[in-house]
């Protein structure tokens, strides 16, 4: 009885709750039934951040999107989103109160770039075409990058917080390849039912394969950053077994050929070639595309490889057939469409989102597929970088850029430093490593592909540039104490 007079209001307020909640019920509205859940984020969030950053980071993988129960009236990605969203006025009204982030990371190249990205979204979301679809990107854009960026910053210094964040991702990945295993299993793993069998947890088989691929470097990293104890290394190594048939039975190409280029820049790396050499060996070869193209052209036409096929070697071949296969071609159709809008509105695009609206008029004809469709509802324009020139114009697809080129060249610098200056810093080296080649494979995906509307890419990505920031500037501390 004490307890209940010391506790009036609480418990007033749980009964009063349960009453409306059971009103609510008996009329088929669950919703309220999410408000404890959101009462207990909210107070990880709060008192124990780091743990609720963490958390997302594992539940990520496991996200579900709204559109697959609402029939594509509601685009959220529970629980992550709004987790994100009260992270992001967290950190928001503690930067207000009293500001926590140095002034380093303000100045730094990622956070610039991603500062100017931001501030063209919001201008281009004036002028755009669907203001209310613009301003809900922008809005999206801001949770993703805002709390990933400043929370990371402040816990990415700890090297064991950058460790926790590899195994918190590979472990929600691995749990939802498992489940897709299996799920394909049921099928005989055929490539038809390939595309969809992660659903709910994933779109489709494309982004699916985007996350696998940084996954495995994610584990590899892991896996060699120390040596580990038997239990740690028998896990990790399963792991990455599973982590490598899942990324097979994707059936998606664009991921195979990401982990190919991802260990064509860890022998530059590696063996340290200079940036001058391969700007070199780019140029040559672009030269030798463009004046050679007609003959290209003429033997890409011969290649009848089709990505239907289940043959590893087949499927790699098929990219480059571009005569029959309609998922290469539906992507040209795209790629054609984007450049037109380009060439319409070269300064603000179309606006920040608004592609799927807008591109169905900007379809060449001759170049529609059996997949193709004259309502312009089927998706984006296939390319992180194509996408955003028809959106936001040359300068938005130039801030992309622009922070692809930061996020790299900050990587590659970090490597380079730590070598020079804490040549002792092995696991760091290892971990910085796996992170800037995991970010080669998702880059590489992007120029057949855009994901950074979601948070299964989001997150990762912008928590690599999260790591990168916090180390230069741990890196930039340590030299001056040993100066």
């Amino acid at each position: 009885m004490e307890y209940l007079k010391n506790n009036g209001l609480l418990v007033s307020i749980a009964l009063l709750f349960m009453g409306v909640n059971a009103y609510f019920m008996f009329n088929d509205n669950y919703y309220l039934n999410a408000l404890p859940l959101a009462l207990v984020i909210a107070y990880i969030a709060i008192f124990h951040t780091t743990t609720a950053f963490l958390l997302t980071v594992f539940l990520t993988p496991l996200s579900v999107n709204l559109e697959e129960f609402t029939h594509g009236k509601i685009g959220l990605y529970l629980p992550t989103e709004p987790i994100l969203f009260g992270l992001m006025l967290f950190i928001i009204l503690k930067e207000l109160k009293a500001p926590i982030m140095s002034k380093e990371f303000w100045k730094h190249p990622i956070t610039l770039s991603l500062g100017f990205y931001l501030m063209w979204v919001l201008m281009t979301s004036i002028t755009s075409e669907h203001p209310v679809v613009s301003f809900k990107f922008l809005l999206m854009k801001l949770w993703f990058i805002v709390p990933i960026l400043m929370i990371g910053f402040n816990i990415f210094k700890k090297k064991n917080n950058i460790i926790k964040f590899l195994w918190c991702y590979t472990l929600g990945m691995t749990i939802v390849i498992i489940y897709t295993l299996i799920h394909h299993w049921g099928y005989s793993f055929r490539e038809k039912e390939g595309h969809w069998v992660m659903s709910p947890f994933f779109k489709d088989h494309t982004i699916y394969g985007a996350s696998v691929a940084m996954s495995i470097i994610f584990v590899i990293g892991l896996l060699t950053y120390k040596k580990h104890a038997l239990q740690a290394q028998v896990v990790l190594v399963l792991m990455f077994i599973i982590t490598l048939i899942g990324l097979y039975f994707s059936y998606t190409r664009g991921a195979w050929l990401s982990i190919v280029f991802a260990v064509g820049i860890w022998v530059f790396i590696r063996y340290k070639v200079k940036f001058k050499f391969l700007l070199s060996a780019a140029l040559i070869v672009l030269s030798v595309i463009f004046f050679s193209w007609s003959k290209i052209e003429m033997e890409l036409a011969k290649n009848k490889h089709e990505h239907t096929t289940t043959k590893f070697d087949e499927r790699i071949r098929s990219a480059a057939n571009i005569s029959s296969d309609a998922s290469n071609l539906e992507r040209l159709n795209r790629w054609s469409a984007a450049w037109d809008m380009f060439k319409d509105r070269p300064v603000f695009g179309f606006g920040p989102g608004t592609y799927a609206f807008e591109y169905a008029p900007y379809q060449d004809p001759n170049k529609l597929t059996i997949i193709s469709t004259n309502f312009g509802n089927q998706g984006n324009a296939h390319s992180e970088y194509l996408g955003p020139l028809a959106e936001m114009g040359l300068i938005g697809m130039l801030s992309v850029l622009a922070f692809v080129a930061a996020l790299f060249y900050s990587g590659i610098m970090l490597l380079i430093n730590i070598k020079r200056y804490t040549p002792k810093e092995t696991e760091m080296y290892v971990l910085i490593l796996c992170i800037i080649l995991a970010m080669s494979t998702y880059f590489f995906h992007g120029l057949l592909n855009n994901y950074l509307d979601t948070d299964k890419a989001s997150i990762p990505v912008y928590g690599a540039a999260a790591i990168i920031i916090a180390q230069h500037v741990m890196l930039k501390k340590k030299r001056k104490e040993v100066l």
